[in-house]
This record gives C-alpha cells, sequence and structure tokens, in this order.
C-alpha cells in the first residue's frame, strides 16, 4: 500500500478528531513526500565527445532520455544566448554550473553572473590545483579561504557553492582525512559527492553520506567495474565507469540514503567511451530503485 492509502486509513481512524489537527497532519505528510522527491539529472561532462560533433543533437539526444535537470557550464563554442536558447527549446534546465578554482579566486563576481544568466541554484567546483601526489594541508587551507569567501558572495544572490572531491582530498591526516579538515573549514560552501572518486579514494560512500548527512545537497552516480582499486591520484581510466548496478559500489544503498536525507538532485555521469550504450540502461535502473522505493 503506498503513503496515500496509509494516510486514508488513518484519517478514517480519526474521525471524530479535531478538523485543523487532520489538516496539519495532512500537510506534514506532503512535505515528508516532497522532501524525498529525487530528481535525476545528467552532468554534461559525461557527453563532452558528442557536443564536440553537434551541440544541437546532443541535447536532443538528452531529452530523448527524459532527463530535464543538467549540471554544466560550458557553451561548446556556441555564444551563450544562443546555447540557452536550446536549452529552453529542449526542456533542459541548468541545476547547477562549474567553475573553476582560478575563477572563484579572481572573480567570482562574473562566476556569480553567469550562474545567474543559467538560472541555477548551485555553483560547483571540482577540482583545487596541487601539485600531483603532493596535496596537502596547505592546500585545504587556500582553498577553505577561497570558497568561504566566494560562497558568501554567492549567498547573498540566494545561490549555493559546492565543492566535488576527486579522491586527493581523503589522503590520511592527523585522526581523520584531508577532507575531514577541509569540511571543518566549510562556512559558507558544501559538497557535491562524486560515489566513484569517494570509491576510488578507498572510502565508502554510504558511509560518508551518514557520517556528514547535511553536507551533501547535491550527488554524482558514477558506478565502478568491479574488481577495480583506486587510489589517492584523482585519475582513472574512464572506461571502469560502468551502468549502474553493475560496479562494487552499493548504488541501491546510496539513492535510498539519498531519498532519506532529502538530497534533492542526483547527477549520473558516465565519462566512459560507450556512454550512449550505458547512460539509458543506468536511467532504467534508477528507474526501478525508484519503482521499487515507491
Amino acid at each position: 500500500m503506498g503513503r496515500g492509502g496509509k494516510f486514508a486509513d488513518l484519517i478514517r481512524l480519526m474521525g471524530k478528531t479535531n478538523f485543523w489537527f487532520i489538516v496539519i497532519l495532512a500537510a506534514l505528510c506532503m512535505c515528508s513526500m516532497v522532501s524525498n522527491a529525487q530528481k535525476i539529472g545528467l552532468q554534461l561532462y559525461s557527453l563532452r565527445k558528442q557536443f564536440k560533433s553537434d551541440v544541437e543533437q546532443t541535447l536532443q539526444f538528452i531529452k530523448s532520455n527524459n532527463i530535464q535537470y543538467i549540471e554544466g557550464g560550458d557553451t561548446y563554442g556556441m555564444p551563450l544566448p544562443e546555447f540557452l536558447a536550446l536549452l529552453k527549446r529542449y526542456g533542459l534546465q541548468a541545476v547547477s554550473v562549474g567553475a573553476s578554482f582560478e575563477h572563484l579566486d579572481r572573480e567570482p563576481e562574473k562566476v556569480l553572473a553567469l550562474a545567474r544568466e543559467y538560472g541555477a541554484e548551485f555553483i560547483m567546483c571540482a577540482w583545487i590545483p596541487h601539485r600531483q601526489n603532493q596535496f596537502g594541508l596547505a592546500d585545504i587551507e587556500k582553498a577553505a579561504r577561497v570558497f568561504n569567501k566566494a560562497g558568501a558572495l554567492f549567498e547573498k544572490a540566494g545561490l549555493e557553492l559546492v565543492y566535488h572531491p576527486h579522491g586527493y582530498e581523503f589522503k590520511p591526516y592527523s585522526s581523520g582525512t584531508l577532507f575531514d579538515e577541509l569540511l571543518s573549514r566549510a562556512e559558507h560552501f558544501r559538497f557535491e559527492m562524486d560515489v566513484y572518486w569517494v570509491q576510488h579514494a578507498g572510502q565508502d560512500p554510504l558511509e560518508l553520506l551518514n557520517t556528514y548527512p547535511q553536507m551533501f545537497p547535491l550527488l554524482h552516480l558514477k558506478d565502478m567495474q568491479r574488481g577495480y582499486k583506486g587510489d589517492f591520484s584523482g585519475q582513472a581510466d574512464v572506461n571502469t565507469n560502468v551502468i549502474l548496478g553493475e560496479g562494487q559500489i552499493d548504488i541501491a544503498a546510496i539513492v535510498k540514503r539519498a531519498g532519506e536525507l532529502g538530497i534533492s538532485y542526483i547527477f549520473l555521469e558516465d565519462e566512459s567511451d560507450s556512454v550512449l550504450e550505458q547512460l539509458p540502461k543506468s536511467l532504467a535502473y534508477l528507474k526501478q530503485l525508484s519503482s521499487v522505493k515507491d
């Protein structure tokens, strides 16, 4: 029985209960249902090769897979007004746009202006510059300063800054990790968890969600080939990205927990050479999860 049936039974049992109490209870139930709603989107980097060939055809492909929400920021050589017009034509909503660390540091006002053009809710940074294999506390301290300053600016405009770790942040430090150090300094930003890169660094994405349940308003879903082991480099063979549910990451448990935490947007990302074949299958897997949950 669905939520609606249970609620109707409850109302019948409370036949003589105060009318306004019932109204309030109904409102609370509806809020609970809304908070658990998950919107499935796509990180446009997944189709970077296809965009190079034909921008509009690639957007058509996204629409044909019934995807409405996207995370991007690049116009793939098109003037911004033309690209935005295409997004509108195909009913695609840019929830989140990317920004480089350098732009956040030197010209956050321009980053904010671009995000407003897209109508985005989030601004995402995906990389902290550092020397290869030498990421350390000094990088964390600088990143926290840049993110907090830019994030405070974005907050005033009603947008939120999120940082997308790539694995090197999970190197051990003190009694935890460098990621713990960055998170402890986060005053005006939160994080977007890419479950693949968390797993790549030897961490458990589900455990991380449970440890910091309020710090991940966005997720990237990306499964990892069984048997593959990562490291702290932030680099990997793209073809270790596999169809959701066929790899070593417990996607079903993560999606379930994300719903319980009220994480509204989940972006698929598939960097593999087989993305055109894998993406529809990953979407079908997520739809199956949704039908089971409902």
